[in-house]
């Protein structure tokens, strides 16, 4: 039985991995269907496989279709999809929304992953991992761990031996981009203005690894060697 107990309107941090620390974004085209899935399976009713149109949609850089929040399962708030794991900040918005969401987005994306590498098996790591978020402070810095998630593991798209494929909402946050993908409000409400959001991330960056919860999957990580 799962420990934590997914209530409706509350925060939570969802993460989950490769098995065996595998690399689960193998190309671009892997993070764009991975990408469109969150927003296509977050709703009440089953939408079978994700159509050719859409993928097309996405791989063409068009921002994804927005699901009215009336049909959504959760809240994304903001993302962050690396190499190898995931993190999201969700709000959940109906009865077991978690679940059912997670449920179809890990599904989806194995048998996706599985049918283009020709490979059997499992993909992810178990089941996906929750912490509630339980206080004001900890959902602004988990917000700001997972926006800038691509710093704490050094990731760079371009240079070195190899290409790592990531994404993040961070510059969703920011404006630079024309994603109206996350809501943002409960975050940038909090600030002046998006400067001083970006400014209260960056200096919080080292800080983070103090706080309840990122702090021991951070340890967990490091212990287990992965990203």
């Amino acid at each position: 039985m799962r420990k934590v107990k997914f209530v409706n309107d509350e925060y939570y941090h969802i993460y989950n991995r490769g098995v065996d620390k595998r690399i689960i974004f193998e190309d671009q085209s892997d993070l764009d269907r991975f990408f469109l899935s969150m927003n296509e399976f977050n709703v009440f009713h089953p939408i079978g496989s994700i159509y050719l149109s859409n993928v097309n949609k996405r791989l063409l850089r068009c921002p994804a279709p927005k699901t009215p929040k009336s049909e959504k399962l959760v809240e994304l708030i903001c993302y962050c999809l690396n190499p190898n794991h995931y993190h999201f900040l969700i709000q959940q918005l109906v009865e077991r929304g978690i679940e059912r969401f997670m449920h179809k987005l890990d599904g989806g994306y194995s048998k996706y992953f599985n049918k283009k590498y020709k490979r059997t098996g499992s993909l992810f790591e178990g089941r996906f991992r929750a912490i509630h978020i339980d206080s004001e402070a900890y959902l602004l810095h988990l917000s700001a761990y997972i926006n800038l998630n691509y710093k704490v593991h050094n990731l760079k798209k371009f240079g070195g031996s190899a290409t790592k494929f990531f994404q993040s909402s961070w510059e969703e946050y920011l404006g630079l981009n024309q994603e109206k993908f996350c809501q943002k409000d409960i975050i940038l409400s909090q600030f002046d203005s998006i400067e001083n959001y970006k400014k209260f991330a960056e200096e919080s960056l080292e800080s983070i690894k103090e706080i309840k919860g990122i702090k021991n999957f951070l340890l967990e990580q490091e212990n287990e060697g992965a990203y």
